[in-house]
């Protein structure tokens, strides 16, 4: 089993990986199982690899190889093999409880191996700060945020309240103004036809004047020509 990672050597991801080694993300994969196919191992969280520096530069030697893909990465699990025994032989794994075995017996030493604790102890204390004063201000970014939210929602909300009611005001001014115009267009309509039917009246008393009076002078023009029949009618006889 891999157990050659350092104190404090940072562990990537495969996107992060991608970026670093300058190829795509599915290629990462691939070059992985390329890798675990001929037994190279790589730290594992489930069924997600992770990864450190050595796993970057072997996945960088399968992305500038000329050989079979395969060929390269035998070589690269030989030389984790024998990366991994170098490491057994001259760091070997230490139980915790050799741990407090193994301090130093000279006072300066351990005087030097506590003050290292304390300043590890301080420094995790200051990050710590660091971490609730981050969550802090991210708590009232949030907040300021869902303040902000409320404020926008209700400025959006009475502006559009008011300008339906602007809408709905204009639209029934609109109306009143159109019934305004139709009751007048009514009105002269009516008013053109009762003038309309005057002229016809008129015309038709017109008519009816100038037919009697034609009718009048007709009689007029034929009664001395019978007068005038009667008479030659005597004097024939």
């Amino acid at each position: 089993m891999r157990h050659d990672i350092q104190p404090n050597e940072r562990s990537f991801s495969t996107k992060e990986v991608a970026e670093k080694v300058g190829i795509a993300t599915p290629t990462v994969r691939k070059y992985g199982q390329i890798l675990e196919r001929n037994g190279y191992e790589f730290f594992k969280d489930a069924d997600r690899r992770i990864f450190v520096q050595s796993d970057i530069e072997a996945l960088i030697a399968l992305r500038d190889t000329d050989r079979p893909l395969d060929d390269t990465a035998k070589d690269l699990m030989e030389q984790q093999k024998e990366r991994l025994e170098d490491s057994n032989q001259t760091s070997p794994a230490v139980s915790a409880p050799d741990t407090y075995a193994n301090l130093p017996n000279d006072p300066n030493q351990l005087k030097e191996f506590l003050q290292y604790l304390a300043n590890e102890l301080a420094a995790t204390r200051d990050m710590n700060n660091q971490l609730t004063n981050s969550m802090s201000e991210l708590k009232t970014t949030v907040s300021r945020l869902q303040q902000d939210h409320h404020v926008i929602s209700s400025v959006i909300g009475n502006s559009a309240q008011k300008t339906n009611a602007k809408i709905e005001k204009l639209t029934e001014q609109q109306r009143t103004e159109f019934d305004t115009l139709l009751e007048q267009e009514k009105q002269k309509s009516e008013f053109l036809q009762k003038e309309l039917q005057m002229m016809r009246d008129e015309q038709q008393r017109e008519w009816r004047s100038q037919n009697e009076f034609n009718k009048r002078l007709e009689g007029a023009v034929q009664k001395p020509k019978g007068v005038l029949e009667g008479l030659f009618s005597k004097l024939r006889k």
